[in-house]
């Protein structure tokens, strides 16, 4: 199959990328600039020079595949939703992959799957709105479906990498948020790019978390980071309002309690997570 991708340079687009090869598709993938397309080629993708506000670019190369993957960030909602809908567009018929987010459903008081009711933080509140799009085009004869990450890690792990480990280290104990009992809904890299992959033959309308079996508490993770990063296991807890000053408006989703399921994805796309043990793979820096 013949796959379109944004977000092909970043750290979940060059996996998938190398996934769709691995299981061989050719894969064309949007790049910004040299660099990104450097990456997108060393992955396995032909660049399509543009960017993601550059939606004649995004529709004609839809239009030439037999399926899309949107991974890109965008910095708005209208940017993000104008973009699906060209490439939607664009792919007609074929499967449109849109990224969501855990985050989306807020607290979970206990373990929920994707029928949970979403109270999202601020900072991903924005995401309701373009993904009712999205799927609404199912019902047009579009094939959309969404899939919706945990908090990632192995690999580059830029999030937790970024926002705890870092300045962990500069300051000789990573942080957590309040008594860090809050459970964090993680996923391995190396098990979210097989889910992408599988996604292309979903159900039109499908939605599916992206997440591993275990949920460790974010002082869990702290202190397996802080292992990693030879800092003895020295942790610090800090408040929700210095966290809100040193990380800004996602400070909110890394204090958010949640233990998701990804029974679904596993039921109905015969994916499974391989990775059971993400502590270790903190403990290992």
């Amino acid at each position: 199959m013949k796959v379109f991708v944004t977000g092909g340079s970043g750290y979940i687009g060059r996996a998938v990328i190398v996934e769709l090869v691995r299981q061989g598709h050719t894969v064309e993938a949007l790049a910004r600039n040299e660099k990104s397309a450097k990456a997108v080629t060393e992955a396995g993708a032909a660049a399509v020079h543009g960017g993601l506000s550059d939606v004649d670019v995004l529709n004609h190369a839809a239009a030439r595949a037999e399926a899309v993957i949107h991974l890109a960030q965008a910095s708005t909602a209208e940017e993000d939703l104008a973009a699906a809908t060209a490439m939607q567009d664009g792919v007609g018929a074929g499967t449109y992959v849109h990224t969501g987010g855990s985050w989306v459903y807020g607290d979970t008081d206990g373990l929920r799957d994707e029928t949970a009711p979403w109270n999202p933080p601020a900072v991903v509140a924005w995401r309701k709105a373009v993904e009712d799009a999205v799927l609404a085009r199912a019902a047009g004869g579009g094939r959309p479906v969404v899939v919706q990450p945990g908090l990632l890690y192995g690999g580059d792990n830029r999030l937790i990498d970024v926002f705890f480990v870092q300045p962990g280290k500069e300051t000789g104990a990573v942080p957590y948020i309040g008594d860090g009992a809050n459970r964090w809904a993680l996923i391995h890299i190396d098990d979210l790019a097989p889910l992408y992959v599988a996604a292309l033959s979903a159900k039109a309308g499908s939605v599916y978390l992206g997440v591993g079996d275990e949920h460790p508490t974010a002082k869990e993770v702290a202190e397996a980071a802080a292992r990693g990063a030879g800092l003895d296991g020295k942790t610090v807890s800090i408040t929700l309002e210095q966290a809100r000053t040193a990380m800004g408006p996602i400070a909110e989703a890394f204090a958010l309690d949640q233990q998701l399921t990804s029974a679904k994805a596993q039921r109905e796309l015969g994916w499974a997570p391989r990775h059971h043990n993400p502590l270790a793979v903190f403990e290992q820096g």
